[in-house]
Formats: C-alpha cells, structure tokens, sequence
C-alpha cells in the first residue's frame, strides 16, 4: 500500500529537545535541566479569573480575532511598553500560543519555493514550521565570541531574490541573547533594504535582565513590514492556557486569521479573560519571578565558568548555553552521559541547529536546590572527564 504521508512531513526530523527527554521521562532522580518552562505556578489572581470567567459562564466562541476586551489590552500593554500603538479591530489577532501565531504568519505570506532567513541556534520548530509552510529555511550563523548576536553581514551572505522574511527571536532560546541598540536598528534596516517582512517572536521580552529592552514595534518606520509575536506563556508562567498574539498590518493579519478561522476558529475564551487580568494587573508577578531567574542565572553561569565549562552571559530568557567543546565529546553524547552517568538532563546544542554543536543548553527555570544538585553532579562529570 501506498503512504499516504507526504513527502514534507516525512522529511522532518522530530523536536531534538522532546526525543531526548522521552528517555528521561522513565527515569528516577533526574535533575531536570531542560524543557522551557517556567517552575512557577501561574499567579493565583490571574487563574482565580479563569476560574470565574468558567464559573459566569464564559465557554462559548469568541470572535475569531480574539475577545475585543483583550485585543485592547494587548493594544494598550504595546503601547505602555515600548509606545507602539496598533488598532485592536484589524491589527491584533489572538492566537493558541505563539507557535500558532508563527505557523500562520509564514503559511499567509510563503509561496513554495520562497526562502525566509533566521539564525541559528534557534528554537527547534522555526525551520520545521517554514518547511510545513511549503517554504525554504536559510538558516544564519551566530557565534559565542559575539554574544549570538545576529550580524548583518551573515545575512547578506544568503538573501536572494526569493527571500520573502526574516524571522528573529530576541531574547533568544536556547542562547538567551539580547540585541545591542545597534544591532537592533542595523536588523530593521536590512529588513526595508531588501524589502522583507520582518517576524520578531518576543515571547520572552519581559524576560531581559538588561533593562534596555527595545521592542521592533517600537519602530514605526518599519511598522509596516513587521508582524510582531508574543504570548503569555514565559513572562506570566500561563504555559498550560495556550495563549498567544501576532501584531502587524492589516493585510498580513486578516491572511493570517483566514487560516486561524478555518483550522482553529479562536483561542480557549477561559485564556483570554485570564490574559486581560495578566496584562492589566501582572506587572509585579514579572518582576518577581524575573529577578529570581536573574538570581538563579548568576549563579549558574558563575558556576559552569568555574569548572571549565566557557558560559556566556544571558541578556535574557530563562537558559544558559555553555561551551563543552573543551571535553571533546559531541554535543549528544555529552548530554546522554550526563544523564546517564550522574542523572542532571540538558539538551544537547545540536537540537537547535548545526551551529549549536559543541553547546548544552540548560535551562534555570528550576529551584535554586535543583540548580545547586545539578550544578554538583556536572562538575563531578567534567572532573571524570578531565581525568580520562
């Protein structure tokens, strides 16, 4: 018999990340590094108004751009933030995640055959997600040496007259690199130069330890040719309500919802009423659990530099990505002796491209005392190491 698989699917490689924590999820004592996940409960003020949201009955359609309660105060947050302002009835579309907010932007905007850039290491689904859009992923290299900062050069290196968008994650997972002013406005340029559209994924934005944050959305020169993504799931720990939003033109966002209205129809309702609570009254839940990854990251970056393991220092998100490149193992096979060997799970650097060979990213959204068991049985591991 035939399969009836096609060919794109069949191609694509399953999540480095999910395969390898399949084989940690039957093992004991494991000091879990890995899954991008806040370690904090959802703030109870914002789920209590889930809760009441389904207690008043709160569980029918919504319109499929998203509750207008919503919409305007992802509107007024952009705009409090980073002085964006965007039209709440055709700019903003409220989506399940931000995942679906990526896979709608590239399947409105890709024909087969166009290319979208976006650098590498980068978070696993985004060149899966422009292959399933029938487009070519052109990937571009970032470097430890300059803080995984994304420079124009390498990108002129691989436009062509068939690239349609450059995609960028800034703070970024797994490198928790955050752009300089300079990088920031060189990457708009490059943009309108070469006519692109320009897809900023900003779910960890609130999650910058520099406190110099610059939005893409801050640039109204550019406003046109951005479509912004942004979500709930890493800034308000609400991983589990599945609530995302893309802001951008008229055009690309009323494309976008035609696809979000025939595959979706709309986001959870019981998630927007707890997103309008989260973005009106959560600013302190932020900063809480902000600086407590700010005290976790120093401690961990501290550590790993101290027993050989070359660390750069994270701007933002909730990961480090060290260097194992001085015990002369593969990234995958330093990950699983890891674990096999002392029970500590990282994700091997090559789940995130070719250029994260030679890296583990491990994330700190985990509690000091995982941190700190973690941190032991990885330097009794690289000490072994030393010794062979």
């Amino acid at each position: 018999m035939r399969s009836f698989v096609t060919g794109t699917v069949r191609d694509l490689p399953k999540s480095g990340i999910r395969r390898f924590f399949d084989i940690v999820a039957d093992m004991k004592d494991v000091v879990s590094l890995g899954v991008g996940e806040p370690d904090f409960d959802t703030p109870w003020h914002i789920s209590r108004t889930a809760i009441a949201a389904l207690e008043n009955g709160a569980t029918h359609y919504t319109s499929n751009l998203g509750t207008p309660q919503l919409r305007r105060e992802i509107a007024n947050y952009l705009d409090r933030r980073f002085n964006a302002r965007y039209d709440w009835r055709s700019e903003i579309l409220v989506t399940v995640g931000v995942s679906e907010a990526l896979d709608l932007v590239l399947r409105a905007i890709c024909d087969p055959g166009d290319e979208v850039l976006y650098h590498e290491p980068c978070f696993v689904a985004y060149p899966a997600a422009v292959k399933l859009a029938r487009a070519v992923p052109v990937s571009v290299p970032t470097y430890a040496e300059e803080s995984f900062r994304l420079r124009v050069e390498e990108l002129e290196k691989r436009v062509t007259p068939r690239t349609k968008a450059l995609l960028l994650n800034f703070p970024c997972n797994p490198t928790g690199a955050v752009l300089c002013e300079e990088n920031f406005r060189e990457l708009a340029d490059f943009a309108a130069r070469r006519d692109l559209l320009l897809i900023s994924d900003e779910v960890y934005s609130e999650l910058d330890y520099t406190g110099a944050f610059r939005s893409f959305a801050s640039m109204p020169e550019i406003r046109d040719r951005l479509v912004l993504l942004n979500g709930f799931s890493k800034s308000w720990a609400m991983t589990g309500f599945r609530l995302g939003y893309a802001c951008g033109p008229r055009e690309v966002i009323d494309a976008m919802m035609k696809i979000h209205q025939y595959g979706i129809m709309s986001a959870p309702t019981l998630s927007q009423a707890a997103g309008v609570r989260a973005m009106r009254e959560g600013d302190a839940d932020v900063a809480r659990m902000r600086e407590e990854y700010r005290r976790r990251r120093n401690f961990l970056v501290a550590s790993l530099n101290g027993m050989g393991l070359e660390t750069v220092m994270p701007d933002g998100a909730f990961y480090v990505f060290p260097s194992i490149k001085s015990t002369g193992l593969s990234s995958e096979e330093f990950a699983l002796r890891l674990l096999n060997e002392h029970s500590v799970a990282a994700v091997p650097g090559c789940a995130f491209g070719e250029c994260g060979e030679g890296y583990i990213r491990c994330s700190y959204a985990t509690s000091m005392e995982n941190l700190k068991t973690a941190v032991k049985r990885i330097g009794d591991f690289s000490a072994a190491l030393a010794r062979r």
